[in-house]
């Protein structure tokens, strides 16, 4: 089964994998949510006082901004 982690460092990378199904979408928008939570800056432009973490960070995931490793995980 595959993972992702997120990469928080990188903002900028179009040669990262894409989005493969909605279930990743959502992991990678409630990972990104908890970030924006614990303070992390918004890197999309958006009111942060008028939004609520969750619809930053789906938005953020949608338009390529959040990006991702998928590592596939050994069976033992």
């Amino acid at each position: 089964m595959a993972t992702a982690e997120l990469v928080e460092n990188e903002v900028e990378s179009s040669s990262g994998p894409e989005v493969d199904s909605k279930y990743r979408l959502i992991i990678l928008a409630a990972k990104r949510s908890k970030q924006l939570q614990r303070g992390a800056q918004p890197r999309i432009e958006i009111d942060p006082q008028k939004h609520k973490p969750t619809r930053i960070a789906l938005e953020e995931v949608i338009r390529g901004r959040v990006h991702f490793d998928i590592k596939e995980e050994e069976d033992k």
